[in-house]
This record gives structure tokens, sequence and C-alpha cells, in this order.
């Protein structure tokens, strides 16, 4: 039996399920339970201790694993979801527990969390517009865009189906109409359904799914997406590789992007990985097995024009300098310089995208078509060549800097 501890009485919950005969009942570490985790593991140990369902686990021999888990959640306290304690509003509401934290992360990225307290309110009026159904992933999250929309178009829910069919719903609440994850078990509310898919059909042109959506999805081949992997991104290409892109393609190609940016950043340890660097601090990284290296940030000079730093660091006691742009700090202008109509120097970025290598450096001469940039975006790399030949007089972007279309990134003199 699995539940979350979101009102604070999940582990009388867990209890009257192991008395009721359940085989195994779901916990978490000490560290990491309660709230819209799981219920105590410890708490559940401790209270069945010396009955007739006693688990036969010793808590002193989970102390040890609680104080490194405590450790472990302080590196990662910037991503903690902010709520304090327990709501037994959830009785009301009934938001799942981990739908309860995205969702409480959502509205603060939307700027709602002023109205937080309504949004609940509109995620079980949303719930009951969708038919009162089972809410687990990914149906609570419909039913919480769902909720969330309601409060930024100050909608209720005789609103919501009298406007139907000339309201902007988020994707996910269109394609849960269009049967897109599965049938509810009471059937979809009408006539909400049928005024909200008015004028919206399926890729093949019909109205919604009927039955299983999956029945008429096409076989996905394998061994095409690792070829296509392997050529996009050059690599070695695995199993996992091919099941994280047929799974999250969009997520994946993210991965990479960042990945070609800023290399495996896995060889770093969680703490440099979340918090920066200091002058003076230096740390052993490990890079292989007895391969490791000694890093020390010796300088980090303040930015200039455009907002770039020339960080100065020691590898092995050699001194490495290190561009890179500060997103903390702001340049002489609030966005990127675009390219000017009719500029033949000017070389901007053809689409949105990262930058992955530059080929040059100030003061380069190159000709007309050398290679200059590599840019990563949809799923692709781009190379961006010289529009003239010249001198590169300026040059406006690093290795991992994100840029929009007509980006400025070099000038070339003639």
């Amino acid at each position: 039996v699995h539940t979350h501890d979101t009102a604070g009485g999940s582990i009388a919950s867990m209890l009257a399920a192991a008395e009721a005969g359940a085989d195994v009942v779901d916990g978490a570490i000490d560290a990491m339970s309660g709230l819209t985790s799981q219920p105590s593991l410890g708490a559940l140990i401790g209270a069945l201790k010396g009955g007739e369902l006693d688990t036969g686990y010793d808590l002193n021999q989970l102390e040890p694993l609680n104080n490194y888990w405590e450790r472990a959640r302080r590196l990662y306290l910037p991503f903690e979801s902010g709520q304090l304690s327990g709501s037994s509003d959830v009785y009301m509401h009934e938001i799942p527990g981990g739908q309860y934290t995205n969702l409480l992360f959502q509205a603060t990225q939307l700027g709602l969390e002023d109205k937080w307290s309504e949004i609940k309110r509109k995620y079980a009026q949303a719930n009951l517009l969708m038919g009162d159904i089972p809410k687990v992933t990914p149906s609570s999250k419909v039913v919480g865009d769902m909720a969330q929309f309601m409060v930024s178009q100050q909608l209720e829910p005789e609103d919501v189906i009298a406007q139907a069919e000339s309201l902007s719903f988020p994707d996910s609440v269109v394609q849960y109409f269009q049967g897109a994850i599965g049938q509810p078990p009471g059937g979809f509310p009408e006539p909400l359904r049928s005024k909200i898919i008015k004028g919206r059909t399926l890729a093949d042109g019909k109205p919604f799914y009927e039955g299983r959506p999956g029945v008429d999805l096409a076989p996905f081949d394998f061994e095409k997406a690792r070829a296509k992997l392997g050529e996009l991104y050059k690599g070695e290409i695995d199993d996992k590789d091919v099941l994280s892109y047929a799974l999250y393609p969009q997520v994946y190609a993210e991965w990479q992007d960042f990945r070609a940016a800023y290399g495996d950043v896995a060889y770093l340890q969680t703490h440099l990985f979340l918090n920066p660097m200091r002058e003076g601090d230096e740390v052993e990284l490990e890079i292989a097995e007895g391969r490791s290296f000694l890093l020390k940030l010796v300088s980090m000079p303040e930015p200039d024009a455009e907002g770039i730093r020339n960080m100065i660091f020691e590898v092995n006691g050699e001194r490495w300098f290190l561009p890179v742009s500060d997103a903390s700090v702001q340049g002489t202008s609030t966005v990127r310089e675009k390219v000017k109509s009719g500029d033949v120097g000017a070389v901007g970025a053809p689409m949105p995208g990262v930058v992955v290598d530059i080929k040059v450096k100030d003061g380069d001469k190159v000709e007309e078509g050398e290679p200059l940039v590599v840019l990563s975006a949809m799923k692709m790399e781009t190379m961006i060549q010289a529009s003239t030949s010249g001198t590169i007089s300026r040059l406006i972007c690093n290795v991992g800097d994100k840029v929009d279309a007509d980006d400025l990134l070099i000038k070339i003199d003639p």
C-alpha cells in the first residue's frame, strides 16, 4: 500500500493497512519523509516493534542511512517546495502528493503564489469538471493545468462550460478530452467535452481517440532512432539514450545541448554543481579511477561591458584563462545586440539555440565561408560561417550562451 503524508495522518493509514492484512506498506527514510513524501519508515518500525506485526528491523541500523540523507538533503535545499507543514485540506481538494509540490512550484513560476488557496479550491472544481477522475501522473497534472487556467482567467465552473468553445485551454486539457491519456472510468462529461474538442482534431483528422490511444500508435523503430541520434550527436549511443529519446524526446535533446556546452558534469561533486566556487577555493576532481587533478579558482575579475568575466584558474598549478558569461549581471544593454540589416560583417544566430563551440578569437583573420561558431538547436548542430572576409573585431558570445534568432555573435571588419 502506497500513500503520501500531505495531511500528516498517513502513519495511522499504514498501520491500519498492515493490521488489515497488507503484505507491504510504503515508507520513506525519516530525513526524506513526511509532507508530500511517504510516511516515516522509522515511525512505522517503532510503532510495530514488539507486536505481532514487528518488522524485525532495528532502528539503530537506520540511523547511519538517515544521517546520510539528512546531509544530502541540505545540498538540495534551494529546490525544496517551500511547504513547511502538513495540509489537511487535501481531504477537500484531493491533490496527490507529488502533484501538490509540482503545482505549488508552477504557481510560483506563473506569479500565482499569492493565489495558492484559490488554486487548491479550483483544483477540486476542475476535477469535477473533468469527470471526478483518478488523479495519478499524468491525469493529476491535467487537472492542475485546468485549475491554474481557471484562476488566471478568473473562471468559475459554469463559465468554463458556457465559454468552452472559445476559450484557449492548455494543450494538456484539450488532449485529455480527446482521449490522449485514455478514457476516464465514468466517461467524459458532456456537453463540455464536445465543446472543447470542436474544431480541434487529431493529426489523422479524427476528433478523438476511440479506446486506448496506444492501440493506434505506430511501432517505435528503435534502430532508426539509434542511427538518428548517432548522426545528431556524434557519440556512442546506448540503449539508455534510445529509451530516453523515445519517452522524452525534447528533454533528451535539451540534455544533449547542455552536455555539448558544459561537458559531462557528472564528474563534479554535488556541492560544486549547485554552489559556485569562490576565489581561493581549491578542489580535487576525479575524472576516472586513478586520474584526478587539482583545480583552484584564482581570480574572478569584474565583468566587461558585455557581462563577460575572464575567470582565472589553476589546473595542477598551471594557469588557465576562461571567459564566462555571468548571468547574474547585465551588460551595457538588457538584451543582446541584434544584427542590423545590410551589415555584411555582422554574424548572427540563424535560430534560437545554445553556443557549443567557438572556432575563432578576437583579432583572427578569416575568409568568407570559414567556420566561426557551432550552435546547437532543434536537436541539431548548425555551423555558422563567416559572412565576409576580414578581421574579427568583436566576439560577444561564449560557449554555453543561450541566444535568440538574429542575436549578434561576431563582428568582422573588412
